[in-house]
């Protein structure tokens, strides 16, 4: 297994200038789509009923960073130092843009989704890049400490253009998704169904062109690259619900808080990971991509999968429009 990933971090992922624009815009899209279903109420409200949403606030910013790095130290004789920093990327990102219509299946409680989703959205232009360099370096001090031969060297990461880039693609779409939402309801309510569908198919077109442009590679690696993300991602969601459980929220707000901290913004990890001015091209940072562009894809499954479970199967007509 260590040999296989070893050899996947060499590798230099085929996605060129031309993709990362385009990967950027998408990301930007997505966000704006996410923004139409905020309301001032949202961030209000925080302060009127704040003990779940403070809850799954720190699910996700800071029980999901530490889950990953005790998972990573306990897995570092395992795997590589970028596949375990690819964890801690992705573990330091927001919710996934379709964590509330997870939630709407799941039956759980849809204000705290939304609400959560405008918190960690905001909070991830600074907590982002704070998670992944506390986390990340904490991680490559005990990696380094565990080895034998030389020592790997830590990857510098420039804090000001991680901000740079999210606030761009998360933080102007959120602010003008809100804007739009509150000025014009009515425009909004006719194009949010719409903006939800192309959000999804436009971030499965992304995953879709890096697995195709690198097929053969992910071919060659996916049976431990799919191990891990599976592994990480069953104990995100268990994680989340139990974290829930503990301040005894309500099984809806469990559900929520367990479907945010599950369900991460994979399409921001990549779209760092892709941008020349944080991560040197010419570094190998193979094992972190292909993290990254597979989590996208599982959660996916595991998330639908999780939320038709706790909602019994059955869709009512609302939900069914949504679809």
């Amino acid at each position: 297994m260590f040999e296989s990933l070893q050899a996947l971090d060499t590798v230099v992922i085929d996605f060129n200038t031309k993709s990362q624009i385009m990967l950027n815009f998408a990301i930007a899209f997505i966000m704006f789509g996410v923004a139409l279903e905020l309301k001032i109420e949202h961030f209000t409200g925080l302060f009127k009923n704040p003990k779940a949403p403070i809850v799954g606030a720190i699910s996700q910013f800071v029980m999901m960073p530490l889950l990953t790095v005790g998972l990573t130290l306990l897995l570092k004789d395992y795997i590589t130092m970028t596949v375990g920093l690819g964890m801690i990327l992705v573990a330091s990102c927001p919710g996934g843009n379709i964590s509330n219509f997870m939630c709407s299946l799941a039956k759980g409680n849809v204000a705290l989704s939304v609400s959560l989703t405008a918190v960690s959205d905001l909070g991830a232009l600074i907590l982002t890049p704070f998670n992944f360099a506390f986390w990340g370096n904490i991680f490559v001090s005990v990696y380094n400490a565990s080895q034998t031969g030389d020592l790997v060297q830590p990857l510098y990461i420039d804090p000001i253009h991680v901000f740079i880039t999210i606030f761009w693609i998360l933080g102007v779409p959120l602010v003008l998704g809100l804007f739009v939402n509150n000025k014009f309801p009515a425009f909004t309510s006719k194009i949010i169904i719409w903006m939800k569908r192309a959000s999804i198919l436009i971030f499965l077109a992304i995953l879709a062109i890096i697995f195709i442009k690198n097929f053969d590679l992910f071919l060659k690696h996916i049976k431990y690259i799919f191990l891990i993300v599976l592994v990480h991602n069953m104990l995100a969601f268990l994680m989340g619900y139990n974290f829930a459980r503990l301040f005894k929220l309500s099984k809806r707000d469990r559900k929520t808080v367990s479907i945010e901290t599950g369900i991460q913004n994979s399409g921001l990890a990549l779209a760092l990971l892709f941008n020349p001015n944080i991560f040197d091209p010419q570094i190998a940072i193979g094992g972190m991509t292909f993290i990254a562009a597979w989590w996208g894809a599982w959660h996916i499954v595991s998330g639908l999968t999780l939320s038709l479970y706790w909602g019994g199967f059955k869709l009512n007509k609302a939900e069914q429009e949504n679809l």
